[in-house]
């Protein structure tokens, strides 16, 4: 594609034909992405044009969830790049006439489009859809499993804030059991350098996060006091079953990050949240309007990065 070489690529790379996780990228796959999203975040503010380099492509977003920010970011990520979206609507599909979800993946596929850009509920659908097809598939959350794509503009925002990732000590509050974001964040954390903490009521964080060399603090005041990054995760209540937490009120007791918890944070820390921010319940509105807060900035940089991953998949691979 055109513009792949204004900016040197450093690293190698390894073609994928798809984004299924964060579990399934190496570092310098990582590294290779950021690169890309940097790139195209530079030309943004230099106020240059984008190169269209999705000229002539079309972009099917096939979401079977609701969705804001991730949705309406792949679509102004192609929209920058003068792709086309197609926009998929499960209310009016033959879904609704018993059409399976792999059939409707090699339908709209046929028709034309140049890359799948998938949310479901059922963790794993985005494997199964690229194994369907042979255009490229991107991951845009598949039940508790992965959201890739948060991750990489998670890491994409704190390298450009901190400057490093290396040894950045990160604090995950919440309900690790059943964010997605978690999971995909748990592999690009660590994989990165991160030192990650984990912290949430015991009945919502999953076995086996020790052998990923992940630290369980039992106290949220504590673990917050030499944090460097609180990344404060959404309460699942729509993946939930009843009985894991006594009730919202206790909940955000304990696990709420509010105005006094603010107070304890260190002041070089920052506030991240994936969304949506539920008010009141994980966090309140005063700490999202903070000045540690840089949750808007990850929503302004999920669009680079998306960017990045059009290019590099529909130029390839990454």
């Amino acid at each position: 594609m055109p513009g792949r070489n204004i900016y040197p690529l450093s690293g190698n790379g390894f073609v994928k034909k798809d984004l299924l996780g964060l579990k399934y990228l190496e570092k310098d796959e990582i590294d290779l992405i950021l690169e890309r999203a940097g790139f195209f975040k530079k030309v943004y503010r230099e106020g240059r044009s984008f190169e269209p380099l999705l000229k002539g492509k079309v972009v099917a977003n096939l979401f079977f969830e609701p969705s804001t920010r991730t949705r309406i970011s792949f679509e102004k990520a192609a929209f920058n790049l003068e792709g086309r979206v197609i926009n998929f609507d499960t209310g009016s599909s033959s879904i609704q006439k018993g059409e399976t979800l792999l059939d409707t993946v090699r339908t709209v596929a046929s028709i034309g489009a140049d890359v799948l850009v998938i949310r479901h509920t059922l963790a794993g659908t985005a494997h199964l859809a690229a194994r369907e097809v042979d255009i490229p598939v991107i991951n845009a959350g598949d039940g508790c499993h992965e959201h890739p794509t948060q991750t990489l503009l998670d890491l994409f925002t704190l390298k450009e804030i901190k400057g490093t990732m290396a040894g950045l000590k990160v604090l995950l509050v919440g309900d690790i059991l059943h964010s997605r974001v978690a999971r995909s964040n748990l592999w690009g954390f660590v994989k990165m350098g991160l030192e990650v903490t984990v912290v949430g009521p015991f009945s919502l964080l999953p076995p086996g996060l020790e052998k990923m060399g992940v630290t369980i603090a039992k106290d949220l005041d504590e673990a917050i006091k030499s944090t460097e990054v609180l990344y404060v995760l959404r309460l699942q209540q729509e993946r939930q079953q009843k009985g894991y937490i006594p009730s919202l009120k206790e909940y955000r007791h304990f696990f709420g990050i509010r105005e006094d918890r603010l107070k304890i944070l260190p002041s070089g820390a920052v506030i991240m949240h994936p969304g949506p921010v539920v008010p009141g319940v994980e966090i309140d509105s005063y700490v999202t309007r903070s000045g540690q807060s840089i949750i808007q900035e990850q929503v302004s940089n999920g669009v680079f990065v998306r960017m990045a991953l059009f290019e590099l998949l529909l130029d390839g691979g990454i």
